[in-house]
């Protein structure tokens, strides 16, 4: 964007006021001097003359016409403006959302605790229903995990539409900035609220009942494994230039090396936790050594939030270190891609859920 600044004129001005002054009053002092009287001075009258200083005329129209912002800039300071607005009012429609939801979650888990002193349980076996998690009861935090999932799955099929439209229009840079922030941060906060559902039920979490069968086909600790992902994502960037090759292959190569830390970590986890559970015969001491396992395994198992959080912190680093390779329009069409993989999963499901099936 060009930003005409104001310049100093003063030497300019000053030359036309001297020019001006010259021209216009023209005072000549006409000393003769003779041989019979030296002292004899004769003054010519004022003469005032009817110029009129078109350079300095011309030099204020120049710069009257310099200072004025041309028709682009205007036209992409209102483009901001526009933008600006529509981000604003995105923001306090999903405030609203959120607003929403808080309630419902305030009376679902009032109905909860009204049924709970009922005595009255839903089972695990009841439909499709997966808000009962593990435990055959109702679990109010995994019900509302569900409901901020659903909100943020059609929030993300909208902001998928809006980049594509974004994309194929050629907006300004500005805006699409904007949208690609608006973008990465909502897989942020889809990782926040992961977070807060994993202290309620990590089982349920890294189970993946809470996304379709075929999106659970790839799950890694609860979500997609970031270096998989770049093999997926990288074709659909291209061209790249040779340093962003680089860059992108390193990226990809660190991504796995914490994944292969993480993955031996839990593997390290599950083989602790079976030796723990490995109880000896019982005998004068076998309910106390049984129940000192049995706490011993619970310790074990509050380390698996944990491992969530550290995958889902290497999916948020993977994506900001591949914001910083690319341009701006390249990470764009990185997160339409990204999105547009997902729909199609998700897509995928329906298919299969609704496929003929043979008569038993």
């Amino acid at each position: 964007m060009e930003i005409y600044e104001p310049k100093n004129h003063s030497g300019m001005w000053g030359d036309s006021f001297k020019a001006d002054s010259s021209q216009n009053t023209c005072l000549s002092a006409i000393v003769e001097a003779d041989g019979r009287n030296k002292n004899r001075v004769r003054c010519e009258d004022f003469k005032f003359s009817n110029y009129t200083p078109r350079d300095t005329v011309g030099t204020r129209v120049f710069n009257q016409e310099a200072n004025k912002p041309s028709d682009k800039v205007l036209r992409r300071l209102a483009q901001n403006r526009e933008a600006a607005r529509k981000s604003r009012l995105r923001k306090k429609a999903y405030v609203q959302q959120l607003e929403s939801s808080r309630i419902k979650l305030a009376q679902v888990e009032q109905e909860l605790e009204t049924t709970k002193q009922q005595g009255m349980y839903v089972g695990g076996h009841t439909g499709d229903s997966t808000l009962a998690g593990f435990s055959g009861t109702i679990n109010p935090g995994v019900t509302a995990f569900e409901m901020e999932y659903g909100h943020w799955v059609e929030e993300q099929n909208r902001q998928i539409c809006e980049l594509r439209a974004a994309l194929q229009t050629h907006v300004s840079e500005i805006e699409l900035q904007m949208l690609v922030d608006t973008g990465m941060n909502h897989y942020f906060d889809l990782f926040r609220i992961k977070a807060i559902a994993a202290k309620s039920d990590v089982f349920y979490l890294m189970s993946g009942l809470w996304r379709t069968a075929s999106e659970r086909f790839f799950l890694w600790i609860g979500g997609f494994r970031p270096s998989e992902l770049l093999k997926v994502l990288t074709p659909q960037l291209e061209p790249l230039t040779e340093q962003q090759v680089v860059a992108v292959c390193n990226l990809q190569q660190s991504s796995q090396q914490a994944e292969d830390a993480l993955s031996q970590g839990l593997d390290k986890l599950q083989q602790t936790l079976s030796e723990v559970l490995t109880t000896e015969p019982l005998g004068s001491s076998g309910v106390e050594n049984y129940m000192g396992r049995m706490a011993n395994a619970m310790g074990q198992l509050e380390a698996l939030a944990g491992f969530v959080n550290q995958a889902d912190h290497l999916r948020q680093q993977t994506m900001q270190q591949m914001y910083k390779i690319l341009t701006i329009r390249q990470a764009a069409r990185g997160l339409l891609a990204l999105g547009d993989y997902f729909q199609r999963l998700r897509a995928l499901s329906s298919l299969w859920e609704a496929r003929p099936r043979e008569p038993a």
